[in-house]
């Protein structure tokens, strides 16, 4: 039996792909079968080609969304410049570009008592915040002082997400606030003399 003419076989990463697009849509329990087998106009034959069952199918997705948002991000700002200062600015426009763009992430947070959900986050958050004690490490901050700016940056991304995704309206939306908001942000994060995780 040969296929329709013009028509492809599905990929797995069809599959993934459709997986992620479900999560952002309607969370982690969209990831079903059937639906998924609708969005794209397949049935469920092509799905066990693939896998074995929803499991492995969520699985991949989440390293897949791990893999675009964080060791691909992680190997980018590595790579980007030896300038530690230089480093510290890519990172920042870039994780918040990626918060603002990122619907699977709020809709995986939602999901954090899931087993699978929560391990692909903790790989995540750990991966993340790793990096950018390094960075801090780079621009000469000890390594407790680079751990607690890290938190602090991460929490606030965290919150920058939060607020693209939810409040419409707050976020600066003019390239001339943006840039300023985001000098602030690098400003406030690199300051030196702060406060210092040993007098807390």
């Amino acid at each position: 039996m040969h296929m329709a003419e013009g028509k492809r076989r599905l990929a797995r990463e069809d599959w993934v792909a459709a997986a992620l697009d479900a999560i952002a849509d309607g969370g982690v329990a969209a990831v079903a079968v059937e639906p998924i087998a609708a969005r794209l106009g397949t049935t469920k034959g092509s799905f066990y080609w693939h896998f074995p069952n929803r499991a492995a199918l969520l699985e991949a997705a989440l390293a897949q969304w791990e893999e675009r948002t964080t060791t691909a991000v992680i190997a980018e700002i590595a790579n980007a410049t030896e300038d530690p200062a230089d480093q510290l600015r890519t990172l920042i426009v870039r994780v918040i570009e990626a918060a603002e763009r990122d619907r699977v992430g709020p809709a995986l947070l939602a999901a954090a008592g899931q087993p699978a959900v929560a391990r692909a986050i903790d790989r995540v958050t750990r991966a993340r915040i790793g990096l950018i004690v390094t960075v801090f490490s780079r621009l000469g901050f000890p390594l407790a002082e680079a751990r607690s700016r890290a938190l602090l940056a991460y929490s606030a991304y965290l919150g920058h997400a939060q607020l693209a995704h939810s409040t419409e309206g707050v976020l600066p939306d003019t390239a001339e606030g943006r840039r300023a908001y985001l000098r602030d942000v690098i400003s406030v994060l690199a300051a030196q003399g702060g406060p210092r995780a040993s007098d807390t």
